[in-house]
């Protein structure tokens, strides 16, 4: 593995979008083995996510209407990092917010890139247990429907198209595993 410094040298930087949620980037670089290209990089801040995973096994999930993709989405409670909290602070208080948990344990499960191929953005994700009802704070302009599923049901979803949100299918994989390494 590589050590985390960069390879690439920017010949020419232009910030072209400056937003409340992401900026756009356009780079003129040189990459490894010479190669020059243009790059256009989404800049945003980092993001997280939690499985909440209730006593009894099942789980929630949120569905929400997700403009950039003119449908309803089906999806972990999730949403931007702010500036100044941990990933474990941004994540509790997503529970909080969406679907009105409170967990009294947080696990680790992977930090992955969500679009490296345009975007820098790194997702957080846990697995949410150990968790007691408050009252969901939704954004003002956000629409979230929660739902309890079993396991099966939610990768019966899977199967048939209905849960197709990278995040979801991540975690909802690794549960999956999980769960049958511990049978």
């Amino acid at each position: 593995m590589r050590e985390n410094q960069p390879r690439a040298r920017v010949l020419e930087h232009r910030r072209v979008y400056q937003g409340r949620v992401l900026s756009l980037d356009v780079d003129e670089v040189s990459e490894p083995g010479e190669l020059r290209g243009t790059r256009e990089v989404v800049r945003q801040s980092g993001s997280v996510a939690a499985l909440p995973v209730l006593s009894d096994g099942r789980i929630v999930l949120v569905r929400q209407y997700r403009y950039a993709v003119d449908e309803d989405v089906w999806e972990l409670p999730a949403g931007r990092r702010d500036p100044d909290e941990t990933p474990e602070q941004g994540a509790r208080r997503e529970l909080e917010e969406e679907v009105g948990l409170r967990a009294g344990a947080l696990e680790p499960l992977v930090v992955f890139w969500t679009t490296p191929g345009f975007c820098d953005e790194v997702m957080h994700l846990f697995r949410a247990t150990a968790l007691e009802p408050v009252p969901a704070r939704p954004e003002p302009d956000e629409r979230i429907e929660p739902a309890t599923l079993t396991l099966e049901q939610a990768m019966a979803m899977v199967r048939a198209g209905e849960i197709r949100e990278g995040k979801t299918l991540v975690a909802l994989l690794m549960e999956a595993s999980r769960r049958a390494t511990a049978s």
